[in-house]
């Protein structure tokens, strides 16, 4: 069996942005229903933070990364769907994208067209089809239609600047909030109809405003704790609340019976990992997403790129909120 080394970037225990380590690992030949894939760039998200800072616990040690995008080296038994030499991206269990080389399951591999480069290959996987299924697969009662306002915190994020993107695209009108006036900016360029800057502002009176009162029919919320009670008091009738992340630390317990009376609301906690548990499911949602972009409907923002070994800084700097758009480690 072929066995080479290659760089990859590993935690021993659950801590800060100084966890991060370079090591030398071995990578072997695939085996059944796996590929080993060559990456050319790897992109960064806010999962990796709550992974490595133990938010969400992992058994040690732990290597980091949840996409990218290269060249598929070998391929194992039962995998049909990709061949050697096959220009491919990837959002995937289990972690462990910062690398240059990986063996893995080949079910949420997907061929990248050749319009998509690598980069935008590595940075939109798991944030466009995060995007894609909270407007395409997580609605209200009754869905959305044209027209319908939906609140979308952490607009100018990787995530947000996708969904400011594609809701202008389905016909609605997103609010966006962030945490800065040049983030809200960047928000309404992306395709928000509206924006709000929650530093200064109080987010809950201006979608109050915006709406006519009436309130919007769904809050798509991954900033967690600091936005909670009032992205729920922002909601219509029957609304959806679509938590998807924790930015500002997890949400505290509350009881059910509160949606009751804020209007007879729906709540879900969403993962990108149940929607894509399937083979079919994943490349279904992969087409639509790269249908998208190649029709430059939506266009992805790389505002940040680091060197492999500068990851530490990387982590710290999406921590510290100075990251727009998408982040990409290169090789």
């Amino acid at each position: 069996m072929t066995s080479f080394l290659t760089r990859a970037i590993r935690i021993d225990q659950a801590g800060g942005a100084e966890q991060l380590k370079m090591v030398q690992l071995v990578v072997g030949e695939p085996g059944a229903g796996e590929v080993r894939i060559r990456h050319h760039a790897v992109g960064l998200n806010f999962i990796d933070v709550y992974q490595r800072s133990g938010l969400y616990p992992l058994p040690m040690p732990l290597q980091l990364g949840m996409e990218a995008a290269g060249v598929i080296e070998a391929v194992g038994e039962g995998v049909t769907h990709l061949q050697v030499g096959d220009r491919a991206a990837y959002a995937s269990q289990p972690p462990g994208s910062y690398c240059d080389v990986r063996v893995m399951p080949a079910k949420c591999v997907c061929k990248l067209p050749d319009a998509i480069s690598f980069e935008v290959g590595a940075a939109m996987m798991l944030k466009g089809l995060t995007a894609q299924y909270l407007l395409k697969r997580t609605q209200p009662q009754g869905g959305l239609h044209l027209g319908d306002f939906v609140l979308f915190h952490a607009a100018a994020g990787g995530v947000g600047l996708i969904a400011c993107q594609w809701a202008r695209a389905m016909g609605l009108q997103l609010i966006g909030t962030a945490g800065s006036d040049a983030k809200c900016a960047l928000a309404k360029e992306n395709g928000a109809a509206f924006v709000i800057n929650y530093s200064s502002e109080d987010f809950l009176a201006r979608v109050k405003e915006i709406t006519g009162g009436k309130g919007v029919k769904a809050v798509y919320d991954s900033v967690g704790k600091d936005t909670w009670d009032k992205s729920l008091d922002c909601l219509a009738p029957f609304g959806l609340m679509a938590s998807f992340g924790n930015a500002s630390g997890p949400v505290a317990p509350f009881a059910p019976g509160l949606l009751g009376p804020k209007g007879s609301l729906y709540l879900t906690r969403q993962t990108l990992f149940t929607h894509i548990s399937t083979r079919e499911s994943t490349q279904a949602m992969a087409d639509d997403l790269f249908d998208i972009v190649t029709s430059g409907k939506v266009k992805i923002n790389i505002d940040q790129r680091y060197k492999l070994e500068d990851v530490q800084q990387a982590h710290r700097d999406l921590e510290a909120r100075k990251t727009t758009g998408c982040t990409v480690l290169t090789l």
